[in-house]
C-alpha cells in the first residue's frame, strides 16, 4: 500500500460515500427465496473466571450481562451464519470450536459460519493453546475456565438448532447509516511527515489528547436490516472503536456499545439488534473518554443516538440477488516470534502477567502457523450491500480500503474475527512503531494478504 495512503483516505472519506447502484434481476432470473432466523444465548463468565485472558481482575461481580447475538440465513445455498459475541476475542482453535458448532447445529460448513467479537474488555479473551501453555505454571492466571468455554458451545449449539425451527421469509434489505458524535478518535497521533509522535489509547486524562483532532476514523454507524415487507426482522449495525469505558476492576460489561445495543432493542423487541465492531485496531475513544462513570453515560448516550438515526434513515428494496464469498489466508508470523524465548517469558515469575499470557497466545499463534490452519475472510453480498467478516484487530485503514475496493456498494465491516494475529496494522505502521506494531503478532505481509483477499470476495460476484 503507498505510504500517503492515510491522507488519500482522509480526503475520500469527506467527499462521502458513493451512490448505491440500483440492484435488478437479469432475464430469466428469479429473486432467491431467503429465510432467517435470530438466536441469542447468554456467555456471560462466572464469578472468578478469568477477564481480558487473564490480564485485569478476574470476575468480582456482573454490571450487565454478556450475549452472542446472531441470525441463519437460508435460500443462497447452504445454511449461512453470523454472529456477535460480547467477548474480548477469539482466538485460533478456540474460534474454530465455535464455527465448527454452530456450523453442525445449522447444518451447513464453517466456511459458512461467521463469528465476529464485540472486544469489551470486562470479557473473556480466549485462546486454547494459550491456555495450556500457561497452565502449566502454578500462579500463573489462566486464560479461560474450559467447563465454562464448553457450556458456551453447548448453549451456541441450542441456540441455533432452535433458531433453524423458527425460520421466517425475509424479502428485502434496507440500508442507512448516521454520524457517530464525538466518540471514536484515532490512537496513533502521526505528524506530516509519517511519524508516530503521541498516542491515546481507550481513555485518557491528559488534556492535549482532548484537543489533538479524531485523526482517520470511520465516523458511520451503518446499519443493514433483513425485513419481511416492511416489518424488521433483524437489524445489523457496525461501528468502529474500541469499545472501552472503563475497565479492570472485575465488573463484568458489555460497555457503551452494549448497553446502546440493549436500550434499542427494549424499545424495538419485535426486531433482533446486532452490534458489530468495525475495524478499530487503531481506533478508540481516548479524545472523549476519561474513564469516568459519566463517562461511560456520555458515550453510551451518543451510540444510541447513532443507532436510532441510523434506522431511521433505512432505504427499503426487495432482494434480488444473495451470495458469500470466502478466502482462505495464511498470515505469516512476526519475525521477531521465538517459541523458546516466549516459553522462557511465560515461565518468569518476575514478568507481569500481561506479558506472560500475551507470550503463551503468542505461542499458540506460532503453532497454528505451523499447521497451517488458515484464517477465513467472508462476506455475505446481499443486492448491492456486502457484510465483509475481517480478523483481529484489523486497522481502520482496512475498513476504509473496502469501501474504495467496491465503492458501488454498501459495505459494513465487522472486525475481530479469528483474533489469532492480535493486532493486524498496515504496512506502512511498522516502520514508525508503538504499542499496536509492538505486540502484532503477524509480519508486515499480513497487509498485502489481507487487501487482495478483500478485493477478491468484495468483487468476486460483480453483482448488479
Amino acid at each position: 500500500m503507498a505510504i500517503d495512503r492515510r491522507h488519500f483516505l482522509e480526503t475520500t472519506l469527506s467527499a462521502g460515500i458513493a451512490g448505491l447502484l440500483a440492484p435488478c434481476l437479469a432475464r430469466g432470473e428469479s429473486a432467491p427465496s431467503l429465510k432467517i432466523a435470530p438466536f441469542r444465548f447468554q456467555v456471560t463468565p462466572p464469578e472468578g473466571h478469568p477477564l481480558c485472558g487473564g490480564w485485569i481482575t478476574p470476575v468480582v461481580a456482573v454490571e450487565d450481562d454478556l450475549e452472542a447475538i446472531g441470525f441463519v440465513l437460508t435460500g443462497a445455498g447452504e445454511p449461512i451464519v453470523i454472529c456477535a459475541v460480547d467477548w474480548t476475542g477469539l482466538l485460533n482453535e478456540a474460534h474454530l470450536q465455535w464455527r465448527e458448532t454452530i456450523a453442525k447445529a445449522a447444518g451447513t460448513t464453517p466456511d459458512r459460519v461467521a463469528v465476529q467479537c464485540v472486544h469489551q474488555h470486562d470479557a473473556p479473551f480466549v485462546c486454547l493453546e494459550g491456555e495450556r501453555v500457561a497452565s502449566q505454571h502454578a500462579g500463573l492466571p489462566h486464560l479461560v475456565q474450559l467447563d465454562f468455554f464448553q457450556e458456551c458451545l453447548t448453549n451456541a449449539a441450542e441456540a441455533v438448532t432452535k433458531a433453524m425451527q423458527n425460520l421466517q421469509p425475509v424479502t428485502h434489505l434496507a440500508t442507512g447509516q448516521a454520524k457517530v458524535e464525538k466518540v471514536a478518535s484515532n490512537r496513533r497521533i502521526v505528524n506530516s511527515a509519517g511519524e508516530l509522535v503521541d498516542w491515546r489509547g481507550s481513555s485518557s486524562k491528559t488534556p492535549r489528547h482532548w484537543e489533538i483532532p479524531e485523526g482517520l476514523i470511520d465516523p458511520w454507524m451503518k446499519t443493514v436490516a433483513f425485513m419481511q415487507g416492511d416489518k424488521k426482522l433483524v437489524s445489523c449495525h457496525y461501528y468502529a472503536t474500541h469499545p472501552m469505558s472503563h475497565y479492570g476492576k472485575g465488573q463484568v460489561s458489555s460497555d457503551f456499545v452494549g448497553l446502546a445495543r440493549k436500550r434499542r432493542q427494549a424499545e424495538d423487541p419485535g426486531c433482533t439488534h446486532i452490534y458489530f465492531t468495525g475495524c478499530s485496531g487503531n481506533v478508540a475513544a481516548g479524545k472523549y473518554n476519561d474513564a469516568s462513570p459519566e463517562a461511560r453515560v456520555r458515550l453510551t448516550d451518543r451510540i444510541y443516538a447513532a443507532l436510532v438515526e441510523s434506522e431511521s434513515r433505512l432505504k427499503i428494496e426487495p432482494i434480488s440477488s444473495a451470495q458469500w464469498q470466502t478466502a482462505e489466508v495464511q498470515i505469516p508470523p512476526s519475525e521477531s516470534l521465538n517459541e523458546e524465548e516466549l516459553l522462557a517469558i511465560v515461565a518468569d515469575p518476575k514478568a507481569s502477567n500481561a506479558d506472560r499470557n500475551r507470550s503463551a497466545m503468542k505461542i499458540g499463534w506460532l503453532r497454528r502457523c505451523e499447521r497451517g490452519t488458515p484464517i477465513v475472510l467472508s462476506s455475505l453480498h446481499v443486492n448491492q450491500t456486502s457484510l465483509l467478516h475481517l480478523p483481529a484487530e484489523s486497522f481502520i485503514e482496512y475498513q476504509l480500503q473496502a469501501q474504495e475496493l467496491a465503492p458501488d456498494r454498501f459495505v459494513a465491516t465487522a472486525a475481530y474475527g479469528d483474533g489469532g494475529p492480535w493486532y493486524i496494522p498496515t504496512a506502512e505502521s511498522y516502520p514508525q512503531g508503538g504499542y499496536e506494531v509492538r505486540v502484532a503478532f503477524s509480519s508486515p505481509k499480513v497487509d498485502e494478504i489481507l487487501t487482495e483477499s478483500s478485493k477478491r470476495i468484495l468483487n468476486a460476484s460483480k453483482i448488479i
